[in-house]
């Protein structure tokens, strides 16, 4: 266990030093440590508190604001769907059935093997092209049930 905390703590000491340890630079922080452990775990964000001398609270704050910061690992293609009013309005109940059905799990879950992890998100900038979401960092809108079972095989067939 000890080794495994001395490389934790290596590992954000280096993404620090990229920043500093000022206030301003905790998101980029918090973001290149959920890229490269693919998670911020409670382990993770009690170091990096000890480390930008910053409370564990405040952290856990804007962690909570920004959907794309993970308490937990995800899967490798993480879907998230946009959830604001004219995504609703653009029939998204429609998108959150067939993506469930597709992938086997609901929203919040993973899949058992690991690939597909469902959330919702706040506005991703896609309001006149509702529904949208986005699977890792890469948009997709205007969907539709047919679109959803597409993607979805696209990525499961490795054309994705």
């Amino acid at each position: 266990m000890g080794q495994i905390c001395d490389t934790l703590s290596n590992d954000i000491s280096e993404i620090i030093a990229n920043y500093g340890k000022g206030r301003e630079f905790l998101l980029p922080i918090l973001n290149d440590v959920n890229i490269k452990f693919g998670h911020i775990s409670e382990h993770t964000l009690i170091e990096i508190s000890r480390q930008i001398d910053i409370p564990i609270g405040e952290i856990h704050g804007v962690m909570s604001f920004y959907s794309y910061l993970n308490h937990e690992k995800q899967g490798k293609y993480v879907i998230r769907l946009c959830k604001t009013i004219s995504c609703d309005m653009a029939n998204k109940d429609l998108i959150v059935k067939s993506l469930e059905r597709e992938l086997g799990i609901k929203f919040g879950e993973t899949t058992l093997d690991g690939m597909f992890s469902l959330t919702y998100t706040n506005c991703i900038g896609m309001c006149d092209r509702g529904p949208a979401m986005l699977i890792n960092d890469d948009v997709y809108h205007s969907l539709t049930p047919e679109k959803i079972y597409e993607i979805v095989n696209d990525i499961k067939g490795g054309k994705i």
